[in-house]
Order: structure tokens, then sequence, then C-alpha cells
């Protein structure tokens, strides 16, 4: 079977487990873009199948999260504003349409990973928002022992991390996401940010990040958020996404 770039696959080799998009091929290798984790792989042609949507289990999480609208009665609502800073294009797109469908107010900005860090201040001051999204790709490479150096990306995130807290040092005043496949959860969470991935090192959703960002969007800010509950809407749970008790961000107003 011959395949070709952006055709949709699963490897073999794996149980066919997750969806992939082709981004690249050389010689009988491909290079492997996860549709709906945040993942990169490599794959040897032959390991491939073409997409089979009965074998999908995202499916029916796509249906469990569809945004729901808000039930305006008397009042109004004030939603929370996000900015969202993403290393993948594609993933980006996904979640700022997730925020549209819930009518918040998002900013979305691709930068690398490597290079969030000396612009966040700048795009913090220019959007004023109360969550930051921190994402793009990462992965723990067992090989080179369990710091930072172990990550591929983690120490980017830390950074960045820590720089938007020099901008803004309450956890409250400014609401940090950060994270990707497999991130240092420990270690992004020293470093400011209320919700990190990935407490047991797991993959997780291309959503995930604006799963917790939209909840804490529409969530009344006099109250905390239900801790457990905001991670149960994640792909994988307290396995993927972990965070410290939060304060929602919404103001409510009446009357209309």
């Amino acid at each position: 079977m011959k395949f070709k770039i952006g055709d949709l696959v699963t490897r073999n080799s794996y149980n066919n487990d997750l969806l992939f998009r082709i981004k690249s091929i050389n010689n009988d290798v491909s290079i492997l873009e996860g549709v709906n984790i945040r993942l990169i792989a490599d794959s040897n042609i032959s390991d491939l199948s073409l997409y089979n949507e009965s074998n999908d289990d995202d499916i029916e999480f796509l249906k469990r999260i569809e945004p729901k609208k808000i039930d305006r009665d008397d009042y109004f609502y004030l939603p929370g504003k996000i900015l969202h800073i993403d290393a993948d294009k594609e993933y980006l797109n996904r979640c700022m349409n997730f925020y549209e469908k819930s009518n918040i107010w998002a900013k979305g900005i691709l930068e690398s990973e490597k290079n969030i860090s000396s612009k966040i201040i700048e795009y913090l001051e220019e959007y004023r928002p109360d969550i930051v999204v921190i994402t793009g790709h990462d992965a723990y490479l067992k090989k080179r022992g369990s710091d930072l150096n172990s990550y591929k990306n983690s120490l980017y995130f830390v950074d960045a991390i820590k720089e938007a807290r020099k901008y803004e040092k309450s956890h409250e005043k400014l609401i940090i996401i950060a994270g990707g496949c497999q991130s240092n959860y420990e270690e992004l969470i020293k470093a400011g940010a209320n919700f990190a991935s990935s407490p047991k090192r797991v993959n997780i959703h291309a959503l995930d990040p604006a799963i917790i960002a939209s909840t804490i969007s529409l969530s009344d800010i006099t109250k905390d958020i239900d801790l457990k509950g905001i991670l149960d809407k994640t792909k994988y749970g307290s396995s993927g996404m972990g965070g410290i008790k939060t304060k929602g961000t919404m103001y409510i107003g009446y009357p209309r």
C-alpha cells in the first residue's frame, strides 16, 4: 500500500491505538504527528494502516466535551480572557475553535517552545489575559535520567512559566496552564503553574489544556473550582493533567 503526506494512519505494532497524520516520508520511514494526542513519532511505512473510524475511541470523548452554552436567564456573564500560546499550528486551531464554540474571548499565538519565554511578557502586556496556556510538544526521554534535561521541552515550559510569574506573581490574578505530552509535572507546578501535565508522564489530548482553560474561564470568580471534576473532563484525567485549587475567572452581573 502506498502512503502519502497528509494520510491519516495508525501503527500496527501499537495495536492501532492512536491516530496520526503523516507529516513527511523519507525512504521507508515516516514522521507522524498525533491528530488528537500531542505527540510526534516516527514509524516504518510497513507498520502503518490507513485510519479506520471503528478503531477511533476519540469520537465519544469529543462528544462528551462538546461545549455547553450558558443559560443566560436574567444575568449577564463575563468569562475570563484566555491567551493560548501553542507550538503546533493545527492543535492551536483546534483549541481556538473550541474556545469559539464556548463563546470565550481567546487570543491564539503560534510560537515554538524554546521562544515562548523570551516573548511571553510582551504577549501578557499586550493582551492582559486572566488565563494563559503554554503548550506544544514534549517527551520524556528515559535514557537521559530524571532531571529536566530528560525532557524534550519541559525546560522551555519551566522558563516560560517563570517569566510569566515575573509579570504576575499571584496564582489567582494570572492562571497558568502549561505542558505537553509527558512533561515534568512537578517542575512546572514548582515554577508557578496552576495546572500542568503530566503527573504520570503520559500523553495528553490536543484539547486538554483548552478544556482546563475554558472550564476556569466559565467558572464563578468567587468560588473554588471542583479540582477533581475539572481534571475528569480531560482525556486521561489526573494521569495526564494535575493542578492546585483555583478560583474561576467569570464575573456574573445583573440585570442583562
